[in-house]
């Protein structure tokens, strides 16, 4: 394991990449200046940055960084990966207390902890990890990495190729497989060979299902899993609300098609993957709650009839330009586009005949109200694994993002499946 700040590629004197393994992936395109660090564009007021992925020269924080072998993707080609990674707890002599969670779409790996140089927001599951909560840093060794094709340290569109030129648009599509590959030779140089746990909501949700299968075969063994709020195949409705997703930024001219890391803030796609998030954003919670929080009023002084806005409109516009200030456009997309093709039965007999080829003890949750991932999908998860607890759902009026707000549910039902004692705060 190389656990390092990683220093800064070349970006003077650039040669095409010759090396048969990288040339597939690398097509000749000369490099682009990195600017200004994206803690110094986050810091600026005014025009959003042209991206907010973390890049070489900004504040580590807690992250680690491992070099980790070059990898095969599943659609060809091959890809060199670094994974960004943080650690909580220690691993025990024995080494078969390590817990693996696994992020959803737009977070990362600071699982828990304050906001600080490095990471501009505290830890998205800070109520689930750390000292006395249901994943007790105490008693566990808990990993979080940034998922292959993510924008805070791993290898993505945002990150250098190795020609010290940004990827871009040449940044090839992973799968779900291939982002579970990658963590598994984390694992790897970690020294861990089997995870007590792995645990994952959302889109973190299909790599838990893939690490199920992946892992033991990989000889990296997997105790138990807790899959929550996700699906062993994407449906056909969200492939659509991800297309349009995917045409909003697209759709955006300052997208460059991918190419647009060179530009100045302010010139970015932040219009189109703003939208993307406003979309995004509705399928994550529900009708009702949008209906009680917001009903058909007015936002301040604006008038609707002379072209102002809703509350509601306000809330999405909202939440759309704070993604646009802390994300990554073509990390989006190309995330987007690894959940778009996950299926846990491809190549397997299907996904019924897959999921009873799982062996780990399972733990799986659904959120009553979720839109996105329909309960039904996630009792389609537990009756196909063999060793599955009974399904919980989550009452809530949050919708999908109830597996990030009702903490007084999730919380004592992932400890009981933990046997984390019952001193949870």
């Amino acid at each position: 394991m190389d656990a390092r700040t990683p220093s800064d590629c070349p970006t003077v004197g650039w040669t095409p990449v010759t090396s048969p393994d990288l040339s597939p992936l690398v097509p000749a395109r000369p490099p682009v200046a990195r600017g200004r660090s994206a803690a110094t564009r986050r810091l600026t007021r005014g025009a959003t940055p042209v991206t907010s992925a973390w890049r070489v020269g900004d504040p580590v924080g807690r992250r680690q960084f491992a070099d980790l072998a070059t990898l095969d993707l599943e659609g060809g080609g091959r890809l060199p990966v670094t994974l960004a990674y943080e650690t909580w707890g220690e691993l025990n002599e024995a080494r078969d207390n390590a817990v693996l969670v696994l992020h959803a779409l737009t977070a990362d790996s600071h699982v828990t902890g304050e906001a600080g140089d490095g990471h501009p927001t505290a830890g998205w599951w800070s109520e689930m990890v750390g000292p006395g909560r249901p994943i007790d840093t105490d008693r566990w060794f808990v990993v979080a990495p940034n998922v292959l094709g993510g924008c805070q340290g791993s290898t993505g569109p945002a990150s250098n190729a190795p020609d010290g030129a940004p990827w871009g648009s040449r940044f090839p599509v992973v799968t779900v497989r291939d982002q579970v590959a990658a963590e598994i030779d984390l694992a790897r140089e970690l020294g861990i060979g089997s995870w007590a746990l792995v645990v994952g909501a959302s889109m973190g949700g299909l790599r838990v299902l893939e690490w199920a299968l992946m892992g033991p075969e990989a000889g990296v063994d997997v105790d138990a899993v807790t899959v929550i709020a996700s699906t062993a195949q994407t449906s056909a409705d969200q492939i659509a609300w991800a297309h349009s997703q995917l045409l909003a930024i697209r759709a955006d001219p300052k997208f460059r098609g991918g190419d647009y890391y060179d530009a100045e803030d302010g010139d970015g796609p932040h219009v189109g993957l703003s939208i993307a998030r406003s979309i995004a954003h509705t399928t994550y919670r529900s009708a009702p709650e949008l209906n009680e929080r917001f009903g058909r009023v007015p936002q301040g002084g604006e008038d609707p009839l002379h072209g102002g806005r809703y509350a509601v409109q306000s809330y999405l516009d909202h939440h759309g330009d704070k993604l646009a200030r802390r994300f990554d456009a073509g990390t989006y997309v190309r995330l987007t586009e690894s959940m778009l093709t996950h299926d846990l039965g491809r190549d397997r007999g299907g996904v019924e005949t897959a999921l009873g080829q799982i062996t780990a003890r399972a733990l799986v949750v659904a959120v009553d109200s979720d839109r996105l991932f329909l309960p039904a999908e996630s009792a389609r998860i537990q009756r196909g694994i063999p060793d599955a607890e009974p399904l919980h759902v989550i009452r809530s009026a949050h919708g999908h993002d109830g597996f990030l707000i009702d903490f007084d549910q999730l919380g004592p039902i992932v400890a009981e499946f933990l046997g984390t004692p019952d001193r949870v705060s």
